[in-house]
């Protein structure tokens, strides 16, 4: 589960509700005091939320970006039904291509990036339709299924959710928690975040991680400038598999030292000078 540092967005950030012909969605919308040279459309994470990019707002808009972060149907702030059906992979893809026209901006000036699950759906979002996209950054997002240890782990939080209620979840996953990592970020925030989520979103989504296919080929296809970006270390792919993925894509590849599942919120200083290099070093369309 990311940890975001805080959930307060910066100054240079508002929060807002993006409508959508696909409906309402909460968002993170953060300005360049000077004109942007483009913007970013950042998608978080299984059990995350747009607060995960909260340390990135300030350094992306110093170097001349907008970015908006947003929730996904059934996240956090972002309302969702409980059907599961819902939560199908290419629904939330064409969630991401009516954002993306909501945004209003041509395909020159908006990039997309998908943290872990978010990846996936990003992909799936390009598979359908790349016309609106600059570019795709890849974060921490593998070419397929996760590893048979999270894999299980998906698999007992989906049963437990099947059964209890979230708030009952919530206080078996803390009873879990490792001493050093039960006190990070602000509990009051992360619980907030966590009840305020779907479950049906959750297990539906969590399913897809279990059993996504390989789509890197597909990927490589379509011809999109591609960014593989990750921390030295990772528990839901080996950091292997993205160095691999990067040069099937003929991809940029960064590696943010320090950083493990989520450079974003553990090296966002870092992080956001590595987005910023591979969109400023992209030829004019």
């Amino acid at each position: 589960m990311s940890r975001p540092p805080t959930f307060a967005p910066p100054p240079c950030a508002r929060a807002r509700v993006l409508a959508t012909e696909r409906g309402d969605f909460a968002v993170l919308d953060a300005v360049p005091r000077t004109p942007a040279r483009a913007t970013a459309l950042l998608l978080p994470g299984y059990t995350g939320s747009k607060e995960d990019f909260v340390a990135l707002l300030e350094p992306l808009t110093g170097a001349g970006y907008r970015v908006v972060a947003v929730d996904g149907r059934g996240q956090f702030e972002s309302k969702g039904t409980d059907r599961q059906e819902s939560y199908a992979q290419g629904e939330l893809a064409r969630d991401v291509l009516a954002q993306a026209a909501a945004l209003g901006e041509g395909p020159a000036k908006l990039h997309l990036l998908g943290h872990s699950l978010g990846g996936q759906i990003a992909r799936a979002a390009v598979l359908l339709d790349a016309s609106p996209f600059r570019s795709l950054t890849l974060m921490s997002s593998g070419p397929a299924e996760v590893v048979a240890a999270q894999r299980d782990k998906v698999k007992m939080l989906s049963d437990a959710l099947a059964l209890l209620s979230m708030d009952e979840v919530w206080q078996a996953m803390q009873a879990m928690d490792p001493p050093q990592d039960a006190d990070t970020g602000d509990g009051a925030d992360m619980r907030r975040r966590w009840l305020a989520h779907n479950p049906a979103q959750l297990i539906a989504t969590g399913a897809q991680l279990a059993a996504e296919p390989d789509r890197v080929d597909e990927l490589a296809a379509v011809g999109l400038p591609v960014h593989v970006l990750s921390g030295e270390r990772d528990d839901v792919w080996p950091v292997e598999l993205f160095d691999a993925m990067a040069r099937r894509l003929g991809a940029r590849r960064t590696t943010i030292a320090g950083a493990e599942h989520s450079p974003n919120t553990a090296r966002p200083q870092e992080t956001a000078k590595a987005l910023a290099a591979f969109w400023d070093g992209l030829p004019v369309a």
